[in-house]
């Protein structure tokens, strides 16, 4: 059980890092790509504060997802 409950913190803090950073690395790059404006001096910084807002808002999924994956790979180790 402690073993388990290990294996949720890791897998959770590495999802709660992980996700927004590889969410805002793609949201950077996708906006880089399609949007001319983006890194002009008109721009503002509107494209990467868009990038920064989705990074922030995937660090629950992320340490959601991160749980659940520990989690169920727990549980399929004990069921086989």
């Amino acid at each position: 059980m402690l073993k388990t409950i290990a294996k949720s913190v890791a897998f959770g803090l590495v999802g709660l890092i992980g996700l927004p950073i590889l969410t805002g690395i793609l949201a950077l790059s996708l906006g880089y790509l399609f949007d001319p404006r983006c890194g002009t001096p008109g721009d503002s910084g509107g494209c990467e504060m868009g990038a920064a807002t989705a990074a922030v808002a995937m660090a629950l999924p992320g340490l959601l997802i991160g749980v659940g994956i520990a989690l169920f790979t727990s549980w399929r180790r004990r069921k086989v």
